[in-house]
């Protein structure tokens, strides 16, 4: 490397966009750990792509609905099919999970890989179990009884969660089975969409003084969770995001409108 040069990642050709870092820190950047994000993607929905061994031992993807025991995926498929079979004959197995999507690329979504191996719930677990499955996926109820159909419950060995571009990050299945989902996210559609439509300026206030950004212009809601909001912020030098925690952790969706005054009120110096 010469002199004065930088670092590329990606093999940037040098003139991609940058994202301008914040001039000072924010005042306090609280957010979920990758076991709560993960279990958070989970809980938010019933449908995923399964990964499974052939005999060959070649990949096979699938499409697969789900529901969740304590976090454990449960799966209901029938023998008929190749994942069913692939499964039955080698227990290894991951599954893919994409969140609803927020933005409009969708590299830009939130999204969850699940690793580990299945087996057959017995006994107690077999009865809860299936009524995990019913509860997520209700049409299951018109086939989970059939004789070629099984239940899986996925035994979460390790998780990566992807919250989009430069976000990311390993857990084990130890730390997702000990988290909870969020409370708050979940139901948080409508006032992301208040916040914006209605209290821009207060975003561009909380940017400005509680986020790193004392130069942005413009600042809009892109997700919200029991921790804080996260910004994205236009500023002079570019666009760039940042994160604003409450001053204290949320319990459920009807704390939001409280703490989000109070941000505002403490970017405003009241």
């Amino acid at each position: 490397m010469t002199s004065g040069s930088r670092a590329r990642d990606h093999g940037d050709p040098g003139d991609a966009p940058t994202i301008p870092p914040p001039l000072r820190e924010p005042v306090n950047s609280a957010r979920p750990s990758a076991a709560e994000e993960a279990r958070t993607i989970a809980a938010s929905m019933n449908s995923a792509t399964l990964a499974t061994l052939t005999a060959e031992g070649d990949p096979w993807a699938s499409f697969v609905t789900y529901g969740l025991l304590d976090g454990a995926p449960v799966l209901c498929v029938s023998n008929l099919a190749e994942h069913g079979r692939n499964l039955a004959a080698d227990p290894r197995a991951s599954l893919a999970i994409v969140a609803p999507a927020t933005e409009s690329d969708p590299l830009a979504n939130a999204r969850i890989t699940i690793a580990g191996h299945v087996e057959r719930p017995t006994g107690a677990e077999q009865a809860a179990a299936r009524d995990a499955h019913l509860t997520a996926v209700e049409a299951a109820k018109y086939y989970i009884d059939y004789s070629d159909f099984t239940l899986w419950v996925l035994r979460v060995a390790r998780v990566r969660w992807v919250g989009g571009y430069g976000r990311m990050e390993s857990t084990s299945g130890a730390d997702y089975s000990a988290a909870q989902p969020d409370p708050v996210s979940p139901q948080a559609a409508g006032a992301i969409a208040h916040l914006n439509a209605d209290h821009a300026d207060a975003l561009a206030a909380m940017a400005r003084e509680l986020g790193g950004y004392p130069d942005t212009t413009t600042a809009s809601c892109t997700g919200v969770d029991r921790y804080g909001l996260d910004l994205r912020v236009m500023t002079e030098r570019g666009m760039a995001y940042t994160r604003i925690g409450f001053p204290s952790v949320l319990t459920s969706a009807d704390e939001l409108r409280s703490a989000t005054v109070e941000l505002t009120c403490r970017a405003r110096g009241k």
